[in-house]
């Protein structure tokens, strides 16, 4: 289709840079915009012809994609180890990302990655989050074990993560000196801010 544009995006957190080309690879417009959705907006509306867009996978490409996505022809995401094996071109920029990323694009070369379905990948994130939260209350808890023993206070290891037996502790040991308390404290309101957010994921 020889209306057909075909459009290479550099994405960063502040910034995404953009190449439009036609086939023969004849540069239609290019330039860069913030990294919102409303700028977004703006810049596809004035893409009237069928175009096609690719860009690299980042941590910053999920969003974008799910928003060009459905003002596309077409939306593909490229491989960045593969991408970077392919590029050999020495003065690198955002600009100059963005216009080798069309190149591969029109030319069928692009490198592609498996993108999965929305689903799979919103239940992904939530588990590797929960994954994060669970890692961090065992290293709290570990750390208000150190800091009993540490101390020298006998504690119920059993019954220290009990929000009453914590609690009793903390206020009755005879034997606490007073920095670790506050430390204590601080931990126990940690964990139970981290059982929460688990809970909701």
């Amino acid at each position: 289709m020889d209306s057909m544009r075909y459009v290479g995006l550099d994405i960063h957190k502040k910034t995404i840079s953009y190449c439009v080309k036609l086939a023969d690879g004849t540069i239609v417009k290019e330039g860069v915009l913030p990294a919102t959705r409303a700028a977004l907006d703006g810049w596809m509306a004035g893409l009237r012809d069928w175009w096609i867009a690719a860009m690299e996978a980042t941590l910053f490409t999920s969003w974008v994609y799910e928003h060009v996505r459905p003002h596309a022809r077409e939306v593909k995401v490229a491989h960045p180890a593969m991408l970077k094996a392919i590029a050999a071109w020495k003065r690198r920029n955002d600009q100059v990302d963005a216009r080798h990323i069309a190149d591969l694009l029109r030319c069928n070369l692009l490198p592609e990655c498996y993108r999965a379905p929305l689903e799979i990948r919103e239940l992904r994130r939530t588990l590797r989050y929960r994954n994060l939260l669970v890692r961090q209350m065992t290293q709290t808890k570990n750390k208000v074990s150190g800091l009993l023993m540490e101390a020298g206070v006998e504690y119920n290891k059993q019954k220290l993560h009990q929000k009453k037996y914590f609690r009793e502790l903390v206020q009755t040991g005879e034997d606490l000196p007073k920095s670790p308390a506050p430390l204590l404290r601080l931990s126990r309101t940690t964990l139970d801010t981290f059982g929460r957010l688990k809970r909701n994921c």
